[in-house]
């Protein structure tokens, strides 16, 4: 498998699982319906888990054009390659809101709120407030990064073994389930533009009955902030770790 093929079936698969959960707790007469943010974020980080395992070792499962961009800013991923990758992760991030869509199909016109269905796809703030929300997805993303390079560093294993590669995902869901308990209610914490915008543009495209606006004024903010955060979340670490 060739790595954008690989970035694409990755994110796929993190959105499917991840936007998956969401829908399951918002969307009205499914099981898990009003179960809560404990569930979303557990849902989401075994969501990150299982996209890494499946793809990790062909394309490094970056699934996160801020976490491609935020390496490439301080030269351990090739410039060349990310044009590449963020195209294979905005696809698979409107595949995953497509096959959520089918999954939940009879749920979909039994929900009345047009802002809960929208929710399914991408983020939204709980207080409107761009400034604040452009923080708030800087930070989150500033620490997924950070966070991602420190604890996946070699020298947290022991030299030779495979204890990295074997266990290496499970630290990767553990923080980003970290970062949804701590640091998610002010904007649902995005911390990745294609988990955002690619099932964004399926909201949009979607004949999903009653769905409301798609929220474009919003959209920039999971984008802008997240890149912010994942380049400044790179230098960081380059900076104590690296240099």
């Amino acid at each position: 498998m060739s790595p954008f093929l690989a970035e694409f079936v990755g994110t796929t698969i993190l959105i499917v699982l991840g936007n998956g959960v969401v829908a399951n707790v918002v969307l009205h007469q499914t099981k898990g319906y009003n179960s809560g943010w404990i569930v979303v974020t557990g849902g989401w980080a075994c969501a990150v888990t299982i996209a890494v395992y499946c793809v990790g070792s062909i394309s490094g499962a970056h699934l996160n054009p801020a976490v491609t961009i935020g390496l490439a800013s301080i030269g351990t991923f090739a410039w060349a390659k990310v044009p590449m990758y963020l195209a294979a992760q905005l696809a698979g991030g409107v595949a995953g809101g497509v096959v959520v869509w089918l999954v939940y199909l009879p749920h979909w016109s039994v929900t009345s709120d047009p802002d809960a269905k929208l929710a399914v796809f991408s983020t939204g703030p709980a207080i409107r407030q761009p400034i604040p929300n452009l923080i708030a997805e800087t930070i989150g993303t500033f620490v997924l990064v950070l966070a991602l390079s420190a604890v996946l560093s070699p020298s947290n294993f022991v030299p030779g073994s495979d204890l990295a590669k074997g266990f290496g995902p499970v630290l990767v869901g553990l923080i980003v389930w970290a970062i949804g308990l701590s640091l998610g209610g002010p904007t649902g914490y995005a911390i990745n533009p294609a988990r955002d915008l690619g099932p964004r543009i399926a909201h949009a495209l979607l004949p999903i009955p009653g769905k409301g606006s798609s929220d474009w004024g919003y959209a920039w903010i999971p984008v802008v902030g997240p890149v912010t955060g994942g380049v400044l979340g790179a230098w960081l670490y380059k900076i104590m770790w690296v240099l």
